[in-house]
């Protein structure tokens, strides 16, 4: 299974550290005794921020939740930005004709009908003829809607506020804007050593979840933002095995594009023998829930144990996708962890939780 990489590189943080120093003339003989208010360290200068009110130091990843990249604009560190300025503070204000419209969805479609599952679909479409007998393997999953509409509406609620927050609309699909790569390079076959193949029995399975998307039976979801670990996603009921939890959307482009890009959220679409034919997804300026699912320290066993997702790229019509897939059966009440960087080991996580 090939397992794309989400590619949030420290190299890229410092670098853009470095050309901010530069910039301003702040790069001088006193920035050697600027210490981080968190550890009291000085070393690693180049990944010192400094705060626009009070003028204290700290390391990126020292703060909490951890910076991922020098902020671009006005930055305050939390002991003077103070509560009022989380991101997330209330799910008031935003009733069912703002959601529909967010998500783009018909009003009037809308929670009026009853969640229909994946076998009552199939069980329409049935047609007698020959019995065959197939071996048994394992089948992608149609994730489970919650059954409570409002329950519905506050996991909607929540996810829009993190995109709003974010600077983000909503896309629950590729898109291919004019000046990134086109929809003709997004084609399996140039991927190294090929793609496996989406199933007509999965893609079956996809094609209804986009489907439950469309009218508003979103994935039993909900973001959250935690202090320690910034904006993550929270299971809001039970999820099984193999459950297809989301498809990871936004804008493509060529990886060649994307070199010197301090984007926090990109995401391995192909991987061609022609490097200059690689595709990402950038979830910076569109994007769904995928965007905000966390990364685990994958070196250290407590970490590893708390994965409970992986992406799989397969190929759909002879398309790249990347599917957000369960590992496990997932209980309500946990978050989504996943491995960055999949089979690459590029990814630097020792700072993950």
């Amino acid at each position: 299974m090939a397992r794309p990489r989400k590619y949030r590189s420290m190299k890229e943080i410092m670098r853009v550290a470095k050309r901010v120093a530069a910039a301003d003339g702040s790069a001088d003989e006193d920035d050697d005794h600027l210490t981080c208010e968190q550890c009291g360290s000085g070393n690693r200068g180049e990944e010192l921020v400094l705060c626009d009110k009070c003028d204290r130091g700290y390391h990126l990843l020292c703060l909490r939740p951890i910076m991922t990249r020098v902020p671009i604009g006005p930055w305050c560190c939390p002991a003077c930005s103070g509560d009022d300025n989380l991101p997330i503070k209330s799910f008031r204000g935003l009733n069912r004709k703002k959601l529909a419209g967010f998500f783009k969805i018909e009003q009037d479609v809308l929670f009026t009908r009853k969640c229909t599952s994946l076998q009552d679909v199939k069980r329409r479409r049935r047609r007698g003829g020959t019995l065959v007998f197939q071996k048994k393997r394992r089948r992608l999953l149609p994730y489970v809607p919650s059954e409570d509409p409002e329950r519905r509406l506050a996991q909607m609620r929540s996810l829009s506020l993190a995109l709003t927050s974010s600077g983000m609309e909503f896309s629950n699909e590729l898109s291919y804007r004019s000046g990134m790569a086109p929809r003709s390079a997004n084609q399996s076959k140039f991927e190294i050593g090929g793609m496996q193949v989406l199933s007509k029995e999965d893609t079956e399975t996809l094609q209804y979840c986009r489907a439950m998307c469309k009218r508003g039976e979103f994935p039993p979801l909900t973001v959250t933002f935690d202090l320690f670990e910034g904006y993550t996603v929270e299971v809001d009921g039970p999820i099984k095995d193999m459950t297809i939890i989301a498809e990871y959307a936004g804008d493509v482009d060529y990886i060649k594009n994307r070199e010197k890009d301090d984007c926090d959220s990109m995401m391995t679409l192909l991987l061609a023998n022609d490097s200059s034919k690689s595709l990402v997804i950038c979830a910076d300026k569109l994007g769904n829930i995928s965007r905000f699912v966390s990364g685990i320290n994958n070196h250290t066993m407590e970490g590893r144990r708390k994965q409970n997702t992986k992406c799989v790229r397969y190929s759909l019509d002879d398309e790249c996708v990347v599917l957000l897939v369960a590992t496990r059966d997932i209980a309500k009440g946990e978050r989504l962890y996943y491995d960055y960087n999949g089979y690459e080991h590029e990814y630097p996580t020792h700072n993950f939780v």
